[in-house]
């Protein structure tokens, strides 16, 4: 990967951090000052716990792939320490999932007179899930990548006792 292309993307990282702490930090001004009445029609107190605790998970993946970039800028993104990112930007996804499952059952009650809303809304929740599924998917990619790694490694440590 390019200097550039790490620049590029820390960048992104970088503004998305930014982004998702302020309307995190502005979700929690609105709990803790109660300046935004509710008219009845949501209970907004529950869809703003879900929405930093959604946030939040969005976060942790950021962070995770902040240190994957680290490892591939180092050439060390083949070694066992990168499972552990992995598996909580995978983890961080099926969080996610969960968070939004607790929007569609939060917003369903509403949704009598059409409930293609909350069917939609569980469709995205199956998405999201299935985007964890990719990731598990790559997560093993890198477990062959590994062991090809250390395959090779092998056969080259044989190849140099043999010359």
């Amino acid at each position: 990967m390019g200097k550039l292309t790490v620049r590029a993307l820390r960048a992104v990282l970088v503004v998305m951090l930014t982004g998702t702490v302020f309307v995190q930090a502005l979700m929690v001004w609105a709990l803790v000052s109660g300046s935004d009445p509710e008219d009845g029609s949501l209970p907004l107190t529950p869809l703003r716990v879900i929405t930093i605790l959604g946030i939040g998970t969005a976060q942790v993946a950021l962070v995770c792939v902040w240190r994957l970039v680290t490892m591939v800028r180092r050439g060390t993104v083949f070694s066992h320490a990168a499972f552990r990112y992995v598996d909580v930007i995978i983890g961080a996804i099926v969080a996610a999932a969960l968070v939004w499952f607790a929007v569609a059952a939060l917003n369903a009650p509403g949704q009598r007179d059409d409930p293609g809303v909350t069917l939609i809304m569980g469709g995205i929740g199956v998405a999201i899930l299935g985007v964890a599924l990719i990731v598990l998917v790559l997560r093993m990619l890198l477990a062959q990548a590994l062991a090809r790694d250390v395959e090779a490694a092998q056969m080259q440590a044989e190849l140099d006792e043999v010359i």
